[in-house]
């Protein structure tokens, strides 16, 4: 029951380059965050390889582009990796849990009307569809989405270490109760 309920929290914060995003994501380290619960998204816009998809859960995902450096840093601490070619939003790097997400959309081929596998991800995560545009719209522009999630309090404490971060925007997604 608890998992269930504790991914439905989450914080979402855009960062306009993947330098600010990294700073954002040492911040929640350094600070104790359990890393297990943080994502990030963004568009690789110099993968040299012509992938179609590729994921690893829980290990480090051992192909990228030249922006390797970045992401090659990340999938060290941040639970399953995955490149995929979402058609509308391009190739995207994926770390973190949304991976799972991700993939269980697409293998369950569980659709929103009008978003892409991302979307229905997010959308898993108890994210509106309104802000899941907002989010691909984003990313479709160069952005890195970066999303905290888990308990009420998780996600109290990452949006007050994020406040301190240079995000474009930051939103507290919290999940209702509606029987």
């Amino acid at each position: 029951m608890g998992a269930a309920i504790d991914k439905n929290n989450s914080i979402v914060a855009i960062y306009p380059s993947h330098t600010v995003a990294e700073a954002a994501i040492k911040e929640l380290q350094q600070s104790g965050f359990d890393m297990k619960k943080l994502s990030i998204i963004g568009r690789d816009y110099h993968t040299d390889e012509h992938v179609v998809g590729y994921y690893n859960i829980g290990d480090r995902m051992k192909v990228w582009g030249k922006t390797g450096a970045f992401w090659g840093g990340l999938w060290g601490f941040l639970m399953g990796s995955a490149f995929f070619w979402i058609p509308g939003l391009g190739p995207l790097l994926v770390a973190g849990p949304l991976v799972g997400w991700i993939v269980g959309a697409l293998e369950g081929a569980v659709m929103v009307g009008g978003v892409s596998a991302l979307g229905a991800g997010l959308f898993s995560l108890g994210i509106p569809k309104d802000s899941i545009l907002r989010y691909e719209t984003a990313i479709k522009t160069g952005k890195f989405v970066l999303i905290a999630h888990g308990s009420k309090n998780d996600t109290t404490r990452a949006k007050e270490i994020l406040n301190c971060t240079k995000s474009e925007t930051l939103e507290h997604h919290q999940q209702t109760h509606q029987r």
